[in-house]
């Protein structure tokens, strides 16, 4: 037997969540090394997984299929394509830098008295002001270990499983590791960050939960959950859904991701969990977790349900539209920078549905490099940002000014995220939003010209926050302000790299994704549509 490379990738960070949970109290600086560690590992794996996956072979590659619950036809079935073995590869690319930027996130709060667990008669007094490190770091390995397998699941109800089960640490991720650059009282500030973790839980159960019936139905339907059994039972006429019961299927399907994107009007959580989490947190929620939304639309609702998608594309591209305009309008009028990035990236997940749903090979190459390069971007964006407010503590706009003056390397580095969030051509998110625009006006052009309103808009809020934090006259506040460190500048300049380096040269990326593309055109048969040009006269 092969070496079941694919569940390594997944087991190797929850092994290492495990242990370094395990870790003493009192040895917080050896759980950082190990969960760091494991996550670099867990980048080898990934890197091992891209290069022995072959764009040009099967659709599926690198499969592992074995029995689990066998009397309810569940099955262990694992297998990666283009856009899967991308998301990984961002997944694991990402990991090391969110635990190296949140290195002190959970650290102990200077007055906060250390207790060994030992037990005392002074232990027993001190209150547990300070934040568990071990859990800290372990959850965050939690998460990728199930995001990963999420990208992994070729069987519909193991994918049903981690993609609701990643909700459990993130819940405890946001309640209670929470930002610590708070306007408000301690009090205040945990009444926040409990709600914003109360209210992503229950929009993404919800979601989970019509998810969980519409899988059930599906299995009624279909007699088993294996993505690859469905899809060949349906292309030789032997699996004959009607309907009515695809499109229900479908929408519930369909609710469930569209929650998890987030896509307008279920987005609400974001703001709130972006706001009130740390910036490494913040990251992991919308570079990766909120990746397997969209990903999922593209294997399993238009590999499922073709027919159902292309009767709710109407509809579908409306809401898209709706998210470009109204988040990137709202992170205009942002004064909080934090809730800024997330509106922004509403707008930005906006474009991602679009290119999906557009149905021509353009957009859906463009909207899986947009979710590579949008994570990438963003975790730039938000990490330098992150670190700028642990230096004032504050994430008011407001409160800055000046900075470029005293920290110019933190405000060239903050500029370059900025300029890739609007798509700067030259940096790597343009060509992904320039395909989606070119693949939506290919089939709906009048969709494609709303969408370019979002570009304009994201020039709007990107320049106008730069201008009011980092130029003009130096703030008191900001005036001592450091540079960045080296353990940043480690953070953001592979970033940075990544965003020149993909901007300039997206060929690697664009060849592992198009063969995948192909496939999901297959599913619903369709063709991009042929330019109409004039006969010359």
């Amino acid at each position: 037997m092969s070496f079941p490379l694919l569940t390594a990738t997944a087991v190797l960070p929850a092994v290492g969540a495990i242990a370094t949970a395990a870790v003493p109290a009192a040895r917080r600086s050896a759980a950082k090394w190990l969960a760091l560690l494991v996550s670099l590992a867990t980048l080898a794996l990934a890197v091992t997984v891209l290069v022995r996956f072959d764009p040009d072979g099967d659709r599926y590659q690198l499969t592992e299929s074995r029995a689990w619950i066998a009397d309810f036809g569940v099955r262990y079935e694992l297998g990666v394509d283009g856009i899967g073995v991308a998301l990984i590869a961002l997944t694991a690319l990402l990991m090391p830098f969110i635990i190296l930027a949140g290195w002190h996130d959970a650290d102990p709060s200077p007055n906060a008295p250390l207790r060994s667990g030992r037990g005392g008669p002074d232990e027993a007094k001190a209150p547990y002001k300070w934040r568990p490190t071990q859990g800290f770091f372990a959850l965050i390995l939690a998460v990728e270990a199930m995001v990963i397998i999420s990208f992994e699941a070729t069987d519909v109800f193991l994918f049903y499983v981690f993609f609701e089960a990643m909700l459990i640490p993130m819940y405890f991720l946001i309640g209670g590791f929470g930002d610590r650059a708070h306007a408000g009282s301690d009090e205040n500030a945990s009444a926040q960050r409990s709600y914003a973790a109360v209210k992503f839980l229950l929009y993404n159960l919800v979601g989970g939960l019509i998810m969980l019936a519409a899988v059930i139905g599906l299995y009624v339907v279909a007699g088993n959950f294996s993505l690859q059994e469905i899809a060949e039972a349906r292309a030789n006429g032997t699996l004959d859904m009607a309907t009515n019961t695809e499109r229900w299927l479908f929408l519930g399907f369909f609710f469930a991701f569209a929650v998890k994107a987030p896509l307008w009007p279920l987005h609400t959580w974001l703001p709130n969990a972006m706001g009130e989490s740390t910036a490494p947190v913040a990251v992991l929620i919308t570079a990766v977790v909120d990746k397997v939304g969209t990903f999922a639309m593209l294997r399993f609702c238009l590999g499922l349900f073709p027919e159902a998608s292309k009767w709710a594309t109407p509809v579908i591209l409306v809401l898209a539209l709706i998210s470009i305009i109204y988040g990137a309008l709202l992170a205009v009028g942002q004064r909080d920078i934090k809730r800024l990035v997330a509106y922004a990236s509403i707008s930005h997940f906006g474009f991602i549905v679009l290119g999906i749903f557009a149905m021509t090979s353009q957009g859906q190459s463009g909207a899986t490099l947009y979710m590579v390069n949008h994570g990438i971007s963003t975790a730039a964006l938000m990490l330098v940002a992150g670190f700028l407010i642990s230096r004032r503590g504050s994430r008011l706009i407001a409160d800055y000014g000046g900075v470029q003056k005293v920290a110019p390397v933190l405000a060239g580095t903050f500029l370059i995220g900025g300029l890739a969030t609007l798509s700067l051509p030259g940096l790597a998110p343009f060509v992904s939003e320039f395909l989606v625009l070119v693949g939506a006006f290919a089939r709906y052009p009048v969709a494609g010209i709303i969408a370019t309103a979002g570009i304009v808009l994201a020039a709007l809020y990107t320049l106008v926050l730069y201008q009011r934090t980092m130029t003009g006259p130096v703030k008191p506040e900001v005036s001592a302000m450091p540079d960045l460190r080296v353990r940043e500048l480690v953070v953001v300049a592979p970033l940075i790299a990544l965003l020149i380096g993909l901007g300039v040269y997206p060929k690697p990326l664009t060849e592992l994704v198009n063969p995948a593309v192909k496939h999901t055109m297959s599913d619903v048969q369709k063709k991009d549509p042929k330019p109409e040009v004039e006969a010359a006269k």
